[in-house]
């Protein structure tokens, strides 16, 4: 799988398929409090599992799509920092 460069939040991908609804309306609609869906949306806060299965049931999305963009997301912060350096294990004996 080719490495994605600086992907976007999940929270940006959710944003645009909220089009104009506001994240009022949208968190009582999933269910969760104002606070918790802003902070996903200003990528503050990443998409668990239980979120993904709520978009997919109000946005008829996957939530193996959430899941894997948070992934690749995290994924591209970590190796974004300084990283120490690691010892490989020796192999396993046959």
């Amino acid at each position: 799988m080719a490495r994605m460069h600086n992907p976007a939040h999940p929270g940006e991908v959710l944003r645009e398929y909220l089009g104009d609804l506001s994240v009022t309306e949208a968190a009582g609609r999933l269910g969760i409090t104002r606070v918790s869906l802003s902070r996903i949306l200003n990528g503050r806060n990443g998409i668990s599992a239980d979120m993904a299965l709520r978009l997919e049931a109000a946005l008829g999305t996957s939530a193996e799509m959430w899941t894997t963009m948070q992934a690749q997301f995290d994924l591209w912060e970590a190796r974004q920092k300084k990283r120490p350096k690691i010892v490989p294990f020796p192999p396993a004996a046959a």
